[in-house]
């Protein structure tokens, strides 16, 4: 502007986590979308040994009523992330209230992604596990 760079954002730097350890295997964390016509009953039979769960929703961070049961009953046993599908632009925290939208899926124990895509969400989310992060070290990272 007038012959001058103006930063209307900056750029955030990424977490850092360390390395994991190469003979230590890595924490399973599966990737689950959110899609029409499913109510999400694929989250009740994930395999025990799985760490967390990344699922890709609808718009800004929202899902099908019973899919959001399922979400929010797994959150209070493992990390569940709660990520955009739509390939641009964060989860919202404040806007949406209904059930399933992203004000209720926030305060039953999931844990909005910001602006990562699923698989950069699913990918920080292994390496988090990996260092022995915690739910909420796991959420500041996001939230960073």
């Amino acid at each position: 502007v007038e012959g001058r760079v103006l930063c209307l954002a900056r750029p955030r730097l990424p977490p850092r986590l360390p390395r994991p350890a190469p003979e230590v295997p890595l924490p399973r964390v599966v990737l689950v979308p959110a899609v029409f016509g499913s109510d999400g009953a694929e989250l009740d039979h994930l395999p025990p040994d799985i760490a967390g769960v990344v699922i890709a929703a609808f718009g800004a961070g929202h899902l099908a009523e019973t899919m959001a049961d399922r979400a929010a009953t797994l959150a209070d046993r493992m990390p569940v992330i709660l990520a955009s599908a739509t390939g641009a632009g964060p989860v919202l925290e404040r806007t949406y209230g209904y059930r399933g939208g992203e004000r209720d899926l926030i305060a039953r124990g999931l844990i909005p992604a910001g602006s990562l895509s699923p698989a950069k969400a699913r990918l920080l989310l292994i390496l988090a596990l990996a260092a022995g992060r915690t739910r909420d070290e796991i959420a500041a990272l996001l939230n960073s």
